[in-house]
């Protein structure tokens, strides 16, 4: 890898197989995905299961479980192919495609569990390996563990050479693979028999077995269709040789299951169909090329699952989700061969070899596969729902329709099969994909997760243009005037917690100047503005303009900042003491209140060098009518939502100038709390100077709400006056002014 100065490892590109010239040289459709994605599913489970699948299920399910099988894995197939035809695809396989479509957690955790059931699968076809060999050679005098860990040293010693030479090898093997097909139609044909045929049409299940367990058993043979999608990274062109080398593949393997469990139906017995793992030996024309047939599938199924297994571990360490899969990441060679995954998956391997069970593998890896597959399809149904306009596949033949029903048809089939296992795989690929999302892991690449969002979004935004806006659906959408947040981060902050996490906070800051002088800057402090709201935590927007004065920015900010429905109701702005600047402030609260846009003045009093501290106390909400009482309250009420102000207790005052009226003017406080459904206590002052009543009430208060009326023309300097002194001696105060938009009973 070479030095990033990100802090991320770059990693030297995989280069692909080499020829012995030294040359590169890639694998095309026929050598890179049809002859692996065969030779797989072609396997032990055809040689040495198949019959028992037959005889167990009938020849009609049996017929229906290929097709179920074929209907799945085609599904899956043409989702594979949309989505490796819309990007560069590299090494990883499934690895890859999902990560880089529903995100690093959903790929990360399924690179782990289709890694294991890659591994895992090489123990399958090796213990198939091992069946045939003891079966033929009874006298080898060695018993089946130590036969298949010498056939995995094998295995391991072929791919750690190099993918290669392991490619041509498997040439080799598909031509064996064919003879034995040969003789097993030509002796099946002769041995054809209609009363066996019409014996074994129907299912004669015996103990512990029925139609699900017989799908789990044989489903694992249809697993082969990634075997090519997992050496993408050696293809030539793999947009073009994986859908249709994969398609491909399934096609002439499907026909092949078809024929051979009618041939196998109308030529073994029921009970050599269940007992004799050899059947297929039995009825073929030279028994030989069956043996040479099985040792070939299951060494080159064997061969290809200990190929595909590493390149995917190698592609998910490379992209260092999992800190303690780094040592994974390095490739060996000119051709990057990922030696010490390949270790690794030997390991895997050896464990499933000591279970020794063909039938206890083969359920656990179907699991596996299957949440794979599903998560393949959904990963290409969110591509196609999202209509994204950087998903553009070249691949037609698959539609969102057939990505949701093969996501379906995975999901159904693993519950079906065996609901105790299918929980645990899920409940496995949950807890790496919480593990993956606690982590919060930086990646250079783009998911679906934004497009889907943005999608929802722009449908949200178009159905709230259509809705008549009503009181009960008023939710605080902030624009805070903070300026440089740094310099006045309190209004910042007071925004979030006037939102509460309700609504919506967009944090505003204006350049004075020329654009074309400015433009630079301007980024620049949007990038700052950025850091400011990651760094304190806030649930907010930037917004940064540059504008001839701060008058005329702040009303072209309130007039163009956001969209449809969600564009700002409430500006918070900090309160001006400034004589010099009384005449612009009032005249652009003035133009605020114009644009029916709430106002929301803070005379913020420093308590502490923390901002997020407030002072203890009360929250003091002065009461002088509905025309801004009820946004007074509503905001006052989400301010104590916060977790910094909850146990402060909320309260709604009024001034009255003489005793008498006070007990009315109580129930009429208590009438609009109750209205309002907000906790909050009613305190009637009795006092002829309202000033003086509310800076002996609220001088200890946290924070204090007054209604305002912004200013005639003429009369800012007397609004200014009179509020600077009606403020004095208090805390923090808010100044509110509402547009009318809120009512306490909706």
């Amino acid at each position: 890898f070479r030095g990033c100065p990100s802090g991320r490892r770059e990693w030297a590109p995989l280069p692909d197989a080499t020829k012995a010239n030294g040359s590169p040289a890639r694998f095309g459709t026929f050598g890179g995905v049809f002859t692996p994605c065969t030779l797989t599913i072609l396997g032990v489970i055809m040689f040495l299961r198949f019959g028992e699948v037959v005889g167990q299920a009938g020849i009609w399910s049996a017929l229906a479980i290929v097709a179920i099988s074929k209907v799945i894995t085609t599904l899956t197939a043409l989702s594979l192919s949309a989505i490796a035809t819309n990007t560069r695809v590299k090494g990883g396989g499934a690895y890859f495609l999902i990560s880089r479509s529903l995100g690093v957690e959903f790929g990360g955790a399924i690179g782990v569990v289709f890694f294991i059931a890659q591994a895992v699968s090489v123990a399958m076809y090796v213990i198939g390996f091992t069946e045939a060999l003891l079966g033929t050679f009874p006298g080898v005098g060695l018993d089946m563990r130590t036969v298949g860990t010498l056939v995995n040293v094998a295995v391991f010693i072929c791919v750690y050479i190099g993918a290669g030479w392991t490619i041509k090898v498997q040439y080799g093997i598909l031509a064996v693979l064919g003879l034995a097909l040969v003789s097993f139609g030509v002796g099946a044909a002769g041995a054809f028999s209609t009363e066996t045929f019409t014996a074994n049409l129907a299912a004669d299940y015996g103990p512990k077995a029925g139609f699900f367990a017989m799908f789990a058993l044989f489903f694992p043979a249809a697993t082969g269709i990634m075997a090519g999608a997992n050496m993408s990274g050696d293809l030539k062109d793999p947009g073009r040789a994986i859908p249709k080398g994969t398609l491909t593949s399934i096609a002439v393997t499907g026909v092949i299951y078809l024929a051979m469990a009618a041939l196998l139906g109308g030529s073994a017995g029921r009970d050599a169909l269940k007992t004799d793992n050899l059947v297929v030996k039995g009825v073929s024309w030279v028994p030989l090329f069956i043996t040479l047939g099985v040792f070939a599938a299951t060494l080159s199924s064997a061969l290809g699952s200990m190929m595909g297994a590493p390149r995917i571990l190698q592609a998910l360490a490379r992209d260092e989700v999992f800190n303690r899969l780094r040592p994974f990441a390095l490739g060996s060679g000119r051709n990057q061969e990922p030696r010490r995954a390949v270790i690794l998956t030997f390991g895997f391997a050896q464990a499933g070899i000591l279970v020794g069970d063909l039938n206890t593998i083969a359920p656990v890896i179907t699991m596996f596969f299957m949440i794979t597959y599903g998560l393949l399809n959904l990963a290409t149904f969110y591509e196609s729902i999202t209509r994204n306009p950087s998903y553009r596949p070249t691949f037609r033949w698959s539609h969102w329709s057939t990505e949701l029903l093969g996501a379906a048809g995975c999901t159904a089939a693993m519950f079906l099969i065996s609901p105790l296992w299918a929980v645990v795989s899920v409940a496995a690929l949950g807890a790496l994909h919480y593990y993956i999302r606690r982590r919060e892991i930086s990646v250079t690449w783009g998911d679906v997760k934004s497009g889907a969002a943005f999608e929802r979004a722009r449908k949200a935004l178009l159905r709230l243009e259509e809705e008549k806006y009503h009181p009960k659906n008023w939710r605080p959408s902030v624009l805070a005037l903070s300026g440089g947040a740094w310099t006045r981060n309190h209004l910042a902050i007071h925004g979030h917690w006037l939102t509460a996490g309700r609504g919506l906070l967009t944090l505003g800051q204006i350049i004075p100047g020329e654009t074309e002088v400015h433009i630079r800057r301007r980024a620049n402090q949007e990038s700052v503005l950025r850091a400011f709201i990651r760094e304190q935590q806030l649930k907010a927007f930037p917004a940064v303009l540059v504008a001839p004065s701060l008058e005329l920015g702040i009303e072209a900010l309130v007039q163009c900042s956001g969209v449809g429905a969600l564009r700002p109701n409430v500006v918070l702005l900090g309160w001006s003491a400034d004589v010099e600047r009384a005449e612009r402030f009032g005249a652009l609260l003035r133009n605020v209140a114009e644009l029916e846009r709430s106002l929301v003045l803070l005379n913020y009093r420093e308590y502490a060098d923390d901002p997020w501290l407030v002072a203890r106390g009360p929250v003091d909400v002065w009461w002088r009518g509905k025309a801004n009482g009820n946004l007074m309250l509503l905001l006052a009420h989400l301010l104590v939502q916060n977790d910094t102000w909850r146990g402060r207790p909320l309260r709604l005052l009024r001034v009255i100038p003489n005793e008498a009226g006070k007990e009315e003017a109580t129930q009429h406080l208590r009438e609009l709390i109750t209205e309002a459904r907000i906790d909050a206590e009613p305190v009637v002052v009795v006092d002829g100077n309202p000033q003086e009543a509310i800076h002996r009430t609220s001088a200890g208060s946290a924070a204090v709400l007054l209604g305002f009326q912004p200013p005639v023309e003429g009369e800012e300097k007397t609004f200014q006056a009179n509020m600077d002194s009606f403020m004095d001696s208090l805390g923090s105060v808010i100044l509110v002014w509402s547009a009318g938009e809120t009512a306490l009973e909706a």
